[in-house]
């Protein structure tokens, strides 16, 4: 071999070994100096030899001043939200469920701490880093390879043996304490607005164009779980003893535990042992350990059921109440908002809290100028909880909620078996039309850039828009005279609209707004019906025989559809050229050999999860079910099926299926 690439790969592997050393096991080996002196003799090398240049060099990890837009790529696996609690006796509800769950069999509980970071993806390939995604709605996210390679405690090219040719690891990106004084410091001396907390900065951090800012601020990361073909264990715990191996950030907190009192200790340690660890946490994170396991518990829509997070209790505080304004929503609800004398709580200043509605004004007993408890539930959105009656004064007032829409006038309406008011004039009450822009256009709606509240205030000022379907009539000359505006700013959102024809169906279904039709509601009403004319035809028994569509999403989607205004505005949009049925590929495979059939799910499989077998009879016309009845037309049975619902469905004379009667049944 070249001696001259034999040295370089000899330098690059030292410098990653202390990097290592420094950034991950805190037990440096060499002076500053000394590293530096290797860097630079590296940095001449490859500069002099740039054919042997590296994209996963140490010397990268610098970063690049170069400004760039990110890209969005589909995660592998989704990534799901978790399940959580502040209540010790539901995380011991948790692991009774989890057992009854695997009926019976014995299981171990991983505990670990719960990082207040952003999450990350990361995709190796044969020991190298090759992708890294921020976590971005669950399904998708944004490239953000090059500023994560800066990161010097993620290892950009794996250490030891062992590991899969392609595998996914998952973590968060914190930004540690000391590095957040230190940076907000900065920030405080130039005059610049201070970060509120170590989660918004390293999330504000990580989306940086500037690659070498980031490498400076000094981010840090720590992971704790494995995705992949051929894992080297069959237990994230041993897995992930695996990945500290390889070089990654794996917390010394990740415990084994075997019993609800064993993970009852552990709350009760790390509830005030967290205070001394030198990054921000916000819980726990307790996980089923088998792999097998994990895969038979499968998923709800949202989460995963092997897991949960226990989120510590909230700090509180107490302030005066200045005064209680008024809001209107997209969807015309009335949210009350307390607005405080500003408190520090949890690393950030709170100046206002929601009410919620009437009832919890009342609730409170609020009065003007009360002396008011304030906390932020999961250390995140703050809430009042209560008041200090001792300290009111003589003579106030109770808050009394508004009769009349604080926008427009129009009188409230209070929604039938609701705390909620809401105003009716949905189509020319100005919040509640930009609201409903606001959402239409959203990342994870339309993903429309270039209209956001100010922007969609002024459009309707202006008189451009009264509804969503307006957007589509928008010309390049009415948007370069709005204030503000020039070629580039009514291009790019022209150009969003454009691109926005291509957003699939269960997308364009949930920039409706329609009342109760949230994102993973929206997908599966989509998926289940295929296009808008069916959903519009469909009656309620027909909508609560979709999965997750209840009494009132049902309603809902009849009211909306009843209304002729919202009818034109479905047509408008169709006639723009929007996508109101699912595409070809989406629907490929689909068919009606289980339309009409309900089928209750028992036990534990071999060839699919429970949640893959869900989708596969929704994905052929089929209803999952949880319970046995008489309406049942079969009932798919894996291993260790449920004594009592066997002798429900033998005495019912329901037909039991094993998975590979299921799968014939469907292949057929």
């Amino acid at each position: 071999m070249d001696p001259i690439k034999q040295r370089i790969d000899a330098l690059r592997e030292e410098l990653n070994r202390h990097n290592h050393n420094y950034y991950v096991l805190n037990s440096p080996q060499i002076s500053d100096k000394d590293f530096d002196m290797l860097m630079k003799e590296l940095e001449l090398l490859e500069r002099n030899f740039p054919q042997y240049d590296d994209s996963l060099s140490p010397t990268h990890r610098v970063g690049s001043d170069l400004t760039k837009g990110f890209t969005q790529v589909a995660h592998i696996h989704p990534m799901l939200s978790l399940g959580n609690t502040y209540s010790i006796t539901e995380v011991d509800d948790f692991m009774r469920r989890t057992r009854q769950q695997l009926m019976g069999e014995d299981f171990s509980i991983v505990g670990e701490m719960k990082f207040d970071g952003t999450s990350i993806s990361l995709i190796y390939e044969n020991g190298r880093l090759v992708r890294a995604v921020t976590r971005g709605d669950g399904e998708k996210g944004d490239v953000v390879t090059d500023n994560v390679k800066t990161i010097r405690s993620i290892p950009l090219q794996l250490s030891g043996e062992g590991y899969p040719q392609m595998f996914e690891i998952r973590g968060e990106i914190v930004l540690p304490w000391e590095a957040f004084d230190r940076l907000n410091e900065e920030r405080a001396k130039n005059e610049e607005p201070l970060f509120a907390n170590p989660r918004n900065a390293a999330s504000g951090t990580l989306k940086m164009q500037n690659s070498a800012e980031v490498a400076r601020r000094g981010l840090d990361a720590y992971f704790y779980y494995m995705l992949g073909e051929n894992l080297p264990c069959d237990n994230h715990y041993d897995n992930m003893v695996k990945a500290r191996e390889w070089g990654f950030k794996v917390s010394d907190v990740m415990t084994r535990l075997d019993s609800i009192e064993k993970v009852d200790e552990f709350i009760n340690h790390w509830d005030e042992a967290r205070k001394e660890l030198p990054v921000a946490t916000d819980g726990l994170v307790f996980k089923v350990n088998s792999l097998r396991q994990q895969l038979n518990l499968g998923f709800t829509a949202k989460s995963p059921r092997w897991a949960i997070a226990y989120k510590f209790q909230a700090e509180r505080a107490l302030t005066e109440l200045k005064y209680v304004s008024f809001e209107v929503g997209r969807t015309g609800v009335i949210t009350p908002v307390a607005n405080l004398e500003p408190v520090l709580l949890s690393g950030t200043i709170v100046k206002r809290a929601s009410l919620h509605n009437e009832d919890i004004i009342r609730q409170l007993d609020i009065h003007d100028g009360d002396m008011v408890y304030v906390e932020k539930g999961g250390e995140i959105i703050p809430k009042i909880t209560g008041v200090d009656t001792s300290a009111r004064k003589e003579g106030v007032n109770p808050i009394a909620f508004v009769t009349h829409c604080p926008a427009c006038g129009t009188a409230l309406q209070r929604v039938e078996g609701e705390a909620a008011w809401v105003c009716p004039n949905k189509y020319a009450c100005e919040p509640q039309v930009i609201g409903r822009v606001e959402h239409f256009v959203g990342r994870r709606m339309m993903n429309i850039d270039g209209i956001g509240e100010e922007t969609a205030e002024l459009m309707f000022n202006q008189g451009l828009i009264k509804n969503i379907a307006d957007l589509y009539d928008l010309q390049h000359e009415q948007l370069v005279v709005l204030d503000r505006f020039a070629n580039r700013s009514a291009n790019r959102i022209l150009e969003g609209l454009e691109a926005s024809k291509s957003v699939p169906f269960e997308r364009v279904l949930f920039a409706l707004s329609i009342p109760y039709v949230g994102e993973t509601t929206a997908k599966k009403i989509a998926r289940t019906v295929g296009d808008i004319d069916r959903l519009m035809a469909m009656t309620a028994d027909e909508l609560t025989q979709i999965e997750d569509v209840g009494v009132r999403i049902a309603e809902s989607i009849l009211e909306y559809f009843s209304v002729e205004e919202n009818r034109a505005i479905v047509e408008r949009l169709r006639a723009a050229g929007l996508q109101f049925a699912i595409a070809e590929d989406v629907a490929e495979g689909r068919s009606d050999k289980l339309q009409g059939k309900s089928i209750v799910i028992s036990g534990t499989f071999t060839h699919h999860s429970r949640d893959e077998y869900k989708a596969l009879i929704e994905k052929h016309g089929g209803k999952n079910v949880g319970s046995i009845s008489k309406k049942t037309d079969y009932v798919l049975a894996g291993e260790n099926m449920g004594p009592a619902k066997l002798e429900k469905a033998n005495s019912l004379g329901i037909k039991i299926i094993n998975e590979d009667e299921f799968l014939e049944l469907i292949e057929n």
